[in-house]
């Protein structure tokens, strides 16, 4: 099968775990890497190989199918335009957008010129959450009616080297952590029917630890500690969390109650962990991974999808749909916190399609 030539547009911190990971997946052929930085470009050139260019240029460049979009998220919505302009598929770092109504923008523009759009997270596409699925699905728990899903954590200026973004709009706890745990959640139980939610900001400013910026202050302008319940279509209950003003807690990622038992599944932000199940009558006991990439991180296994998808011309898993839905649940925590009330969710994208548990690494179909 011929690979798809892929252009990167961004080189900031995460680009490195995506080049990392892109050798595994003979389907991707990086052969561009711009930044609006062009130092950030050209560092990364070094370190890959991969030649540095301009965004101009990797907009210009008819042979490039799919642009790899790796801006920060205020930039995800108008990178994303552009390249489907030129003519390419598009696969976004998440959040798909800042906004339902800009994201929904994207969207439009990609049905409309019959291009693809990916988005991140693509670790629900990891082994351990694919045998979670499995336990789901084949039964093993009953018919899912609760749960919980947790991130918290004090804030990341305690290790990122520019964090100010993660504060303001666009940023926040929610978008940033949110997708991993409701893309996760979705994969598991399906999509979400309405959303109640409570989000605070507990402090205007945060100080920064790490270098090179420790010592200096940050404004906020977003809720830091979300929190509130999600109905599935489905009709299960799962209560959510998204915190960076906690300290230390106990809780495992995510947790579902069904009918015949309850089952642990690890950290959305990995694609491994141990997957646990227990019964009224049987204490936890650990699942073992039935399926590839629980390994290791595979942080561009979504945007492979996506590539093999275009080849044969099936669906890919980690959408833009998807993504657009999750969005949605996530903006929907800010309204409801703002007007009181639960706000139904509009969007009902297909569930992703499992993965094959017969697969390799390198290996998507």
């Amino acid at each position: 099968m011929t690979s798809v030539r892929v252009g990167v547009i961004g080189c900031g911190n995460i680009s490195a775990a995506y080049l990392k990971a892109a050798k595994a997946f003979p389907i991707l052929d990086i052969v561009a890497l711009a930044d609006a930085n062009p130092e950030a470009a050209r560092a990364r050139s070094a370190e890959f190989d991969i030649p540095a260019q301009s965004v101009e240029d990797v907009l210009a460049d008819s042979a490039i199918e799919v642009v790899l979009n790796l801006t920060v998220p205020k930039a995800h919505v108008e990178v994303g335009l552009k390249a489907i302009a030129a003519g390419k598929h598009v696969h976004s770092e998440k959040p798909l957008g800042v906004t339902v109504a800009e994201a929904q923008r994207l969207v439009e523009a990609g049905k409309t010129r019959g291009l693809r759009i990916g988005c991140a997270p693509d670790t629900f596409l990891g082994g351990a959450h694919q045998t979670a699925r499995q336990c789901v699905d084949g039964g093993l728990i009953g018919r899912p009616v609760g749960g919980t899903a947790f991130f918290m954590c004090p804030g990341h200026e305690r290790w990122h080297p520019n964090p100010g973004f993660y504060y303001l709009a666009g940023g926040g706890p929610m978008l940033d952590m949110g997708p991993y745990y409701v893309t996760d959640l979705v994969n598991l139980l399906g999509p979400v029917a309405s959303v109640v939610g409570v989000g605070t900001r507990t402090r205007a400013e945060r100080l920064v630890t790490s270098p090179p910026l420790a010592g200096t202050r940050i404004p906020v302008e977003v809720a830091t500690h979300v929190t509130g319940v999600l109905t599935f279509v489905s009709g299960a209950a799962v209560s959510v969390t998204m915190s960076f003003d906690v300290p230390r807690h106990r809780h495992v990622p995510i947790e579902l109650y069904g009918e015949a038992g309850s089952l642990i599944a690890p950290d959305p932000n990995f694609f491994g962990g141990k997957v646990e199940v227990a019964t009224a009558a049987e204490d936890w006991r650990e699942v073992p991974t039935r399926h590839a990439y629980a390994d290791g991180n595979y942080r561009i296994i979504g945007l492979a999808d996506m590539a093999q998808a275009i080849r044969t011309g099936r669906p890919h898993r980690a959408s833009g749909d998807l993504a657009f839905h999750v969005l949605e649940v996530m903006e929907a925590f800010q309204k409801s916190s703002q007007s009181g009330a639960a706000v139904a969710i509009a969007s009902r994208p297909e569930r992703p399609a499992p993965m094959p548990e017969s697969l390799k690494v390198g290996e998507l179909d």
